[in-house]
């Protein structure tokens, strides 16, 4: 993208312009992408990375300085979006570690409890009240994502959307969800 032009896009972005964004995405996806995938060499795992990127990108565009390269903007958020995210799965891994070696002491009791099979239906409850709770375009793109189980390119056929609209409005909505229930945990 021409820096005059790219200028101009930024700014419709700053001010909410849906296709500015349509256009930013589209136009850096796959450097984004292939820079992600070379630092994981997992492609799911690469597209859910950019994915993010890109949404976290969006969310920060009132801090860009237009005077810099946006390339190099969006690979730094990209670059420190996967060590945060390696950090954070490798805290995991010595939780999960450490609870394994519990476990294998405990009883090998592999039937949920009454009181186990509640508290499910309870946080069941819980997210789909949430889920209630969110603006329709968010409800709905959940709902055919995660109960009927719609591939990716199926969610842009049946909305009549762009791949990168439907990314980001999925993870938006994930994220308000988060968002709802740490709120209830905390």
């Amino acid at each position: 993208m021409k820096t005059i032009v790219e200028n101009e896009v930024i700014k419709k972005a700053k001010k909410n312009d849906q296709n500015a964004f349509n256009i930013l995405f589209n136009s850096y996806w796959d450097a984004v992408y292939s820079f992600l995938n070379s630092r994981v060499s997992n492609t799911n795992l690469a597209e859910e990375l950019a994915i993010e990127t890109f949404a976290k990108a969006f969310d920060r565009l009132y801090s860009f300085d237009e005077n810099q390269p946006f390339i190099a903007w969006l690979l730094t958020i990209a670059k420190n979006h996967h060590i945060d995210r390696y950090r954070k799965s490798k805290h995991l891994q010595e939780n999960q570690k450490e609870t394994d070696e519990i476990s294998c002491f405990e009883s090998s009791n592999l039937e949920p409890s009454p009181e186990d099979l509640m508290i499910g239906n309870q946080n069941l409850e819980l997210v789909l009240t949430h889920i209630r709770s969110l603006k329709k375009e968010y409800r709905v793109i959940l709902k055919l994502r995660y109960f009927e189980d719609l591939s990716y390119k199926e969610i842009e056929e049946k909305l009549n959307e762009s791949a990168s609209t439907v990314r980001v409005k999925i993870f938006r909505a994930k994220k308000m969800l988060a968002s709802l229930l740490k709120k209830d945990a905390g």
